[in-house]
């Protein structure tokens, strides 16, 4: 490791919330010029240490030090004039402004008393350029697809005179060839002075692109060593305080040739956005969705779902037609796991309980309004066989970590007993330990009969769940792959069309029954 004075110095800090114990005696050094990462499953405490450096929370002990000096932030804005910024793992943009607006918040360029556009622009038009991070500049924020917005968030933290940055799952978003980007972004930034804190699950992207890795579990360091020291196997180990063992669970039976169909979309388009997508799927089979961000995946997902009403096509469920709505989604045994679980799966101020029935209500209506005791046993057991942790029912489902409440959306969509199951982006911003969990449930739904659609851009893991795989590009289904072609390389070759693999959907006809 590095020799010489840190930057930052973490010195026996620990931190609560309530009962839980976030940190617990926390010391680490972060050294100007170095990528630092962190790593450990939800829970361990890495994103409260990050948010422990950015002012965001203060230390209940402990003491933080800066330039050798002890330091007390009273807030983010106090840690920014420290040169100490975040790109943080939920998003903080302001979805009524523009892009240019939202990265340059705080720090415009001004002409005496007015804001320069021009200047504010070409800033950005620089940054843009300096880090590859291309984004239409022209559009609100909230317009902008979640990658994008993703995008948004770490040019603003760029555009500071920075001299930590905190990145919190900054790839978690983005695309295979965009966190290749962001990497190089990073490297570059340790090479210009800056210390650089990496948060993330991907523990091979960890290993690629931090000099130093702190290991964390259930609050506590359990050590910090040079990133070449270490492995995939032994940071999962250090993680979790067990061996790796398998990733993914055995992939469901291939279902028979003659088994029912419960999905069957034909011609589906959507302006703007997506055209002539058809696709089958049958019982107890999981059909992987792949291709870029952008390329249509989530999109056709939720207009299968209802939740966006498609221009053209239809969608038949065990043969009855849906009228394109989420009630109608809802009552015919379609479930979503969508890929923001805090902006379009969640209420994160309400229950567990609350989060985990609020969709499947009318079943628990009496005369005298909902059964509470009934709610709170069908609550119960769907939780418990999502494997969520939490101290109750009642706990605000806000406090649990990442992997918790997604888990939570699984436990609802179970609780619906659905006949198609949609997973978009499932396993998002999850750790290894609870990436495995959901892998489980998935397979399970579909070995009891439901029909799976996956929406996934982690290739391994359209690869290895997958009977199936369609891949998309220019919202449009370019390529279906099966058996031995359902490959990591036939599907990015697919996707970016580097070259002509697989068979044609619309040749083939094996999409449509």
């Amino acid at each position: 490791m590095t020799g010489g004075r840190a930057l930052v110095s973490v010195r026996n800090v620990s931190k609560r919330f309530g009962a839980t114990r976030a940190l617990s005696d926390v010391s680490v050094d972060f050294h100007a010029g170095r990528v630092h990462g962190l790593v450990g499953e939800n829970g361990a405490g890495k994103s409260t240490l990050g948010r422990v450096l950015l002012g965001i929370h203060a230390p209940d002990q402990g003491r933080l030090i800066l330039d050798g000096s002890p330091i007390k932030l009273s807030g983010p804005d106090e840690a920014a004039s420290h040169g100490c910024v975040g790109v943080a793992q939920e998003l903080s943009l302001l979805p009524a402004l523009g892009v240019v607006d939202n990265i340059v918040l705080g720090t415009e360029e001004c002409i005496g008393p007015l804001v320069s556009d021009r200047g504010n622009r070409q800033r950005v038009e620089t940054l843009v350029a300096q880090h590859g991070l291309h984004i239409p500049l022209d559009k609100k924020v909230g317009s902008l697809s979640v990658a994008d917005q993703q995008k948004v968030e770490i040019l603003r933290a760029l555009g500071r005179q920075s001299r930590l940055v905190v990145f919190d799952e900054p790839t978690a978003r983005l695309a295979s060839h965009e966190a290749v980007e962001l990497c190089r972004t990073v490297r570059e930034l340790a090479d210009r002075g800056v210390a650089v804190v990496y948060v993330s699950h991907f523990l091979n992207e960890v290993l690629s692109v931090a000099d130093t890795v702190t290991v964390m579990r259930d609050g506590r360091v359990v050590r910090t060593a040079p990133a070449a020291d270490e492995t995939y196997e032994s940071l999962v180990e250090g993680m979790t305080g067990r061996s790796i063992g398998d990733a993914y669970p055995p992939k469901p039976p291939t279902p028979p040739q003659d088994a029912p169909v419960v999905v069957r979309v034909n011609g589906l388009g959507r302006i703007g956005e997506f055209s002539d997508v058809s696709f089958s799927i049958k019982k107890g089979e999981i059909l992987g969705l792949g291709g870029l961000v952008g390329a249509g995946r989530s999109e056709v997902a939720h207009a299968v779902y209802g939740a966006t009403r498609a221009s053209t096509g239809t969608v038949e469920i065990s043969g009855s037609r849906l009228s394109g709505t989420v009630e109608d989604g809802l009552s015919k045994g379609i479930s979503l796991i969508p890929e923001s679980r805090r902006d379009q799966g969640l209420v994160v101020g309400l229950s567990v309980r609350d989060n985990t029935t609020l969709p499947h209500l009318r079943r628990f209506m009496g005369r005298f309004g909902i059964r509470v005791k009934q709610e709170e046993a069908a609550a119960g057991q769907a939780i418990q066989e999502a494997g969520v942790r939490a101290e109750g029912l009642s706990e605000p489902v806000g406090t649990l970590s990442g992997g918790n409440q997604q888990k939570v959306l699984f436990a609802r969509a179970m609780l619906g007993q659905p006949r198609l199951f949609i997973a978009d982006e499932p396993t998002r911003g999850v750790d290894v330990g609870s990436k495995r969990a959901i892998y489980d449930v998935i397979g399970q739904l579909a070995q009891s009969g439901c029909a799976v659609l996956l929406v996934s851009s982690e290739l391994e893991d359209l690869v290895e769940m997958s009977h199936r795989v369609l891949v998309m590009r220019s919202g449009q289904i370019v390529a279906e792959f099966a058996g031995e072609e359902l490959t990591e390389a036939n599907i990015l070759n697919a996707a970016f069309d580097t070259e002509h693999h697989g068979n044609s959907p619309s040749a083939s006809g094996s999409q449509q029954d």
